[in-house]
């Protein structure tokens, strides 16, 4: 055997072994903590945020079948602990009033530079691309929100 196919054997063995090492997966229902659930949030603009920010930004993430396939989803899980350290909607009562104003600036701007959905999220979840509308809706919801409009 050549030491190249050695070396082919071996991460094929690899990528077989690292199947088996279970990806911890968060799902909750929502709680009271939600910000659905402890704001006034439109129904227009929750259905965006559930559409296009909660399985990385949220304790309701849905799995899509192919995060079953490793190293694929020890990747993805890696940005949605990262997305729910920045902002956790599931957790939006537990943090204070200024913290929650930063949050929804933040969202707004986010989203206004197209750096959010993530664009590898948005190939691969239909509908999940924000619209100019939905962008304008949704920063005009958190607009008068911060500034009390």
């Amino acid at each position: 055997m050549s030491r190249n196919q050695k070396i082919l054997l071996a991460v094929v063995a690899l990528l077989l072994i690292i199947q088996f090492i279970p990806m911890q997966k968060i799902y909750e229902e929502v709680n009271d903590k939600d910000i659905m659930s402890s704001m006034n949030v439109p129904s227009e603009v929750g259905e965006i945020l559930k559409k296009a920010c909660y399985d990385c930004h949220s304790n309701q993430t849905v799995y899509p079948w192919y995060t079953n396939i490793q190293p694929l989803g020890f990747w993805i899980n890696g940005h949605i602990k990262e997305g729910k350290k920045h902002l956790n909607f599931s957790n939006w009562s537990s943090y204070d009033a200024e913290k929650q104003a930063h949050k929804l600036e933040e969202v707004c701007e986010e989203i206004e530079e197209g750096h959010m959905p993530l664009k590898s999220y948005t190939w691969l979840h239909e509908g999940t691309r924000l619209t100019s509308e939905q962008v304008e809706l949704i920063c005009n919801w958190t607009k008068a929100v911060v500034g009390g409009e």
